[in-house]
C-alpha cells in the first residue's frame, strides 16, 4: 500500500495523483509543460506539491528543500 511518494516526473507520479495519493514531485527548471514554470500545486493533481529546480541542472537546493520538509514533517510527527 501506497501512502507517499517522492519523484522526479514519470508515470508514478501521476498514477499516484490520480489516485489521490500524496506526491511530491520534483522538477527541472524548465519542466513539461503541465507544470508551468512556477507554484507548488498544479491543478491536475490537488495531493501533489512541486519542488523547482531554480538553476537548470542543479538538483542539490531541489533535494535539500525535499529533506528539510521531509525532516520537520518527521520532527512533528506529521502524517505524510
Amino acid at each position: 500500500k501506497i501512502e507517499f511518494v517522492i519523484s522526479v516526473d514519470n508515470s508514478t507520479v501521476h498514477f499516484a495523483g490520480a489516485m489521490g495519493k500524496k506526491v511530491w514531485t520534483l522538477l527541472p527548471k524548465v519542466p513539461d509543460w503541465r507544470w508551468g514554470l512556477e507554484g507548488e500545486t498544479t491543478n491536475w493533481y490537488p495531493s501533489m506539491r512541486l519542488f523547482r529546480q531554480s538553476e537548470r541542472g542543479n538538483w542539490e537546493t531541489v533535494v535539500e528543500k525535499v529533506a528539510a520538509n521531509l525532516a520537520t514533517k518527521a520532527l512533528r510527527h506529521e502524517d505524510f
